[in-house]
């Protein structure tokens, strides 16, 4: 199992030996510490439970840094769990080394909130005409029927909040590891803003 938690740092560039343009994202990652090793004969799954982000005992409750300290881990932020198995044992880090240059992941981060949004911008709906008094320029349109069943179905693409929602992005390629700090280079872009969690896994094609 290749996976690690990480923090997205933002984007930058890198060019190619040709002079091709790549566009890359920079994760700072790990290391994180094993906190629980799931095994298929005792939990039914094989997994792992992974931590991160260092911090203070007294920002921790007592039942989270008394789970962390029977690990014979120091008090962590974040618990994250993978499904997979390892050769580690608990207590024991994973660090950005698990990965290399050319391996094929996804990311799971939680999307940049938008905020109440219209179904334009939600849903990518075609506005309504302009001419002739017309009162829906930007208005949804019918959204329900009137004899039967007289309701609105559930999951109608409506007008709501945008955004801030879980999102795996796959196809992504490892570019570099940098293990002396902590970061990885991925192709493209990730979810989230500058500064957000997110979980970096090996995509099984």
């Amino acid at each position: 199992m290749k996976a690690i938690i990480g923090r997205k740092l933002g984007m930058t560039q890198l060019f190619t030996e040709d002079g091709a343009r790549l566009a890359v994202t920079v994760i700072e990652a790990g290391p994180c510490p094993i906190v629980g090793v799931r095994t298929l004969d005792i939990d039914g799954y094989d997994g792992v439970q992974l931590a991160y982000h260092t911090v203070d005992l007294t920002d921790l409750s007592k039942p989270e840094a008394g789970h962390l300290k029977k690990a014979g881990v120091g008090p962590h932020r974040h618990l994250t769990e993978f499904r997979g198995t390892t050769d580690l044992a608990v207590g024991e880090a994973v660090t950005v080394g698990v990965f290399g240059p050319g391996d094929h992941v996804k990311v799971s981060g939680t999307s940049v909130g938008k905020g109440f949004a219209g179904t334009i911008k939600r849903h990518g709906f075609s506005r309504g005409p302009v001419s002739h008094g017309s009162h829906n320029v930007r208005a949804p349109g019918s959204i329900g029927q009137s004899a039967w069943p007289s309701r609105v179905f559930k999951g109608k693409r409506m007008a709501g909040q945008m955004g801030n929602k879980r999102i795996t992005q796959r196809g992504l390629t490892i570019i570099d590891v940098d293990p002396t700090r902590n970061v990885l280079l991925v192709s493209g872009a990730i979810p989230g803003p500058k500064g957000s969690l997110v979980e970096i896994r090996e995509d099984v094609h």
